[in-house]
């Protein structure tokens, strides 16, 4: 049983939601163009706000799901860790599409939302500051995946730790930051654009 919900962890974060929106709304294949990700600011980007919201809840939807799935068939925080990263897996390299899918963000979020609402809470409550003050898409989400781990810590009771949480805050945070290398690296030349700058 574990093992199935592993794999429909894995199925549910390669639900294409993002390659859908682009084929349904304008017929195009949204990993030709710009970033090359299936994620909803590269939807944003070249398809519309109104598909770019749906995208990114749908993702956020795939990483609650896995989470809530485990719960209910009551499997500890190492297997809800494991069908996390199933789902995150799925995600990011989606059998259907090549492997070649989206940066974990939405979806991550989901996760975390699913293992702890106030740490995905808080994470989220970060993205919105640094987006509204800076509206760089990829500035908010690497500042949200860097104090995650800050964040997970800080939600543990000294009596209830959760190494696995933890780790995953970890894991979450160093794909989130390497999926968004090249984002980086304009960042650092200040060549990243902003919402609304092709």
């Amino acid at each position: 049983m574990n093992l199935l919900i592993l794999f429909l962890g894995y199925l549910f974060g390669s639900f294409p939601s993002g390659y859908l929106a682009g084929r349904i709304a304008k017929g195009i294949d949204i990993r030709s163009l710009g970033s090359g990700s299936t994620g909803a600011t590269n939807v944003l980007r070249h398809i519309g706000k109104r598909a770019a919201i749906t995208v990114f809840l749908i993702d956020v939807f795939k990483g609650v799901l896995s989470i809530l799935l485990a719960k209910y068939f009551l499997l500890n925080d190492s297997w809800q860790v494991a069908i996390g990263l199933s789902t995150l897996i799925g995600h990011i390299w989606p059998v259907w599409l090549n492997w070649k899918g989206g940066k974990a963000v939405a979806t991550g979020l989901g996760i975390f939302l699913g293992l702890s609402w106030q740490v995905g809470a808080a994470t989220l409550g970060i993205f919105i500051i640094m987006i509204t003050l800076f509206r760089i898409v990829s500035l908010a989400s690497v500042s949200a995946a860097l104090s995650l781990p800050l964040i997970m810590f800080l939600s543990f009771k000294t009596s209830n730790i959760s190494l696995p949480y933890f780790v995953i805050s970890l894991l979450a945070m160093t794909l989130v930051i390497w999926r968004h290398r090249e984002n980086i690296a304009r960042l650092m030349k200040g060549k990243e654009p902003r919402i609304g700058q092709p």
